[in-house]
């Protein structure tokens, strides 16, 4: 399978599904939930990665330990066989039967099937790097990140051949600069509290339309005081009015974010917005 997301993104809106799908007895940011993301119509899984103590690369969210383990550790000052030990808790606090995976893994398991977005990428760079290339896989990998001059150096130095949009909400002269930078630039991630926002508008939108730039918006809510997207979000959809929370998104962006990629992927087939 052939890997070209600006290709794809002329075809069909591009679902990406923020940690897999997750809830009642299956947790996020593993094989399993990556598993079920796919199934139910995602083009891209959203993954993060944590370094152990002894150097090997795991699949989770920094700092998650007590609501995900319910035990006060850090993976990263854990070794390999201690964290391959360690079981997830469900989202009532019972244990499950699922363990942490690896990049490695991960990696392994999607190859050839969907892009993946890493996540904490700029954390442990080079590490995360050497694993894409080993598997042959930087056409399937999107980085994004806050475009901090300290971050942009790091994507240049490690991987300016992988795919990379920043998360912007303001211009501040970013697109042009990134124009410029030995980065592999092919959009933006996009937040706003209002359409009015820069980023919110259709203008902008437009002008990265024009130089040939994709836009990803964030349909997740992870803080309701937090607004990503102007509530054009899964709540707002899952409460009653999908048309404002999913449809709006699919009509001007080519990238969305979900939690609930199976009732979004229903939503935009049951619409005609699926594929364009």
């Amino acid at each position: 399978m052939k890997f070209n997301i600006k290709e794809d993104a002329k075809e069909r809106v591009i679902l990406c599904a923020h940690r897999g799908v997750w809830g009642g007895n299956i947790p996020c940011n593993n094989i399993l939930a990556y598993n079920i993301a796919v199934n139910q119509g995602a083009d891209m899984i959203e993954i993060d990665v944590t370094k152990a103590g002894d150097g090997e690369l795991f699949i989770f969210h920094p700092g998650m330990e007590p609501v995900q383990f319910r035990k006060n550790i850090s993976i990263k000052n854990m070794n390999s066989d201690e964290i391959r030990e360690l079981r997830y808790v469900n989202f009532d606090g019972a244990p499950t039967e699922i363990g942490l995976n690896t990049l490695d893994e991960v990696l392994e398991e999607f190859k050839g099937r969907c892009y993946i977005n890493i996540d904490k990428f700029g954390d442990n760079p080079a590490e995360i790097i050497e694993k894409v290339k080993r598997h042959d896989m930087k056409d399937q990998i999107i980085l994004k990140c806050n475009p901090k001059p300290e971050q942009l150096d790091i994507i240049e130095k490690y991987a300016p051949d992988i795919q990379f949009l920043p998360v912007i909400s303001a211009d501040n002269g970013i697109h042009e600069h990134l124009k410029h930078r030995n980065i592999n630039y092919i959009g933006s991630e996009l937040l706003f509290t209002t359409e009015q926002d820069e980023c919110g508008t259709k203008a902008y939108r437009d002008m990265l339309h024009n130089d040939g730039k994709l836009c990803w918006v964030n349909t997740i809510v992870y803080n309701y005081k937090d607004v990503l997207s102007a509530k054009h979000s899964d709540d707002t959809a899952l409460e009653g009015d999908p048309e404002y929370g999913w449809g709006w998104c699919a009509d001007n962006f080519d990238i969305i974010q979900t939690d609930w990629i199976g009732a979004l992927s229903a939503y935009l087939e049951k619409t005609g917005r699926r594929f364009k």
